[in-house]
C-alpha cells in the first residue's frame, strides 16, 4: 500500500515526540488536515498494526506498535526518506555527518533544517559511545576547519540520552525531531525501552 505524506508525518511525529500523547485532534493541528481526515490515516495505520491505541475518555491515543517488527522497519524507512527528501542544503550536511561513522546515532537539527541562509551554526546532536568520543570530537574538529558553517555539537552518551528523554530535556527532544542522519535501528530500539 502506498504510504502518504500525511501518513509519514503522522507516524514521525508519533515517535519523534516520547513526551506527548498524540489522538486525532491534536494530530491534525500538527500535519494540517481535518481531524477526521487525520482519524481515517490513525485508523488505517492501526489496522497494518504500525500504532496502536488506548482509550482515554470518548478519545483514542495512538503509539508506535514496537512488538510489530514491519512496523519497526517501516518507521527505519520512513527516517531515511525524511533525509532524502530534504532540501539539497540539508541534503549536503546529512553527507557530510555521515563521515562521521564514530556515532551511534546522529540527528541533524536547529534552523539549517528552516532557513539555510541564516543558519549561523550547523546543530547536530551525536549519541556516541564513551569510548568513541575523543575521535568523534577530532573528527567533528577536522570538519569544522574546513566548513564555512561550524557544527554545533551535543554530546551524548546512550545513558545520558535515555534520561534525558525520561526527565523530557528541551534540548534534546527538540534535537530527535531533526532530520536522522545515522542509526535509525538503534534509535527505534532506544525509543522502544523508553516509551
Amino acid at each position: 500500500m502506498k504510504k502518504t505524506k500525511n501518513e509519514m508525518l503522522a507516524v514521525l511525529n508519533i515517535l519523534k515526540s516520547p513526551e506527548k500523547e498524540y489522538n486525532a485532534n491534536n494530530l491534525s493541528k500538527i500535519i494540517g488536515i481535518t481531524s477526521m481526515g487525520t482519524l481515517k490515516i490513525l485508523k488505517r495505520l492501526e489496522k497494518e498494526e504500525i500504532l496502536i491505541s488506548r482509550k482515554i475518555g470518548n478519545s483514542s491515543i495512538y503509539k508506535i506498535n514496537f512488538k510489530n517488527e514491519y512496523a519497526s522497519e517501516y518507521i527505519a524507512f520512513l527516517l531515511k526518506k525524511e533525509a532524502e527528501q530534504s532540501p539539497p542544503y540539508v541534503k549536503r550536511w546529512n553527507y557530510e555527518l555521515k563521515k562521521i561513522n564514530e556515532s551511534d546515532i546522529t540527528f541533524l537539527f536547529g534552523s539549517v533544517l528552516k532557513i539555510k541562509e541564516k543558519a549561523k551554526d550547523i546543530d547536530v546532536l551525536f549519541i556516541v559511545k564513551q569510548n568513541n568520543f575523543n575521535a568523534l570530537k577530532k573528527k567533528v574538529e577536522k570538519l569544522n576547519k574546513i566548513n564555512e558553517k561550524k557544527i554545533h555539537a551535543i554530546y551524548q552518551t546512550l545513558d545520558d540520552f535515555k534520561k534525558n528523554i525520561i526527565k523530557q530535556d528541551k534540548v534534546i527532544l527538540n534535537a530527535i525531531k531533526g532530520v536522522m542522519v545515522l542509526g535509525d535501528k538503534k534509535f527505534i530500539h532506544l525509543i522502544q525501552k523508553i516509551k
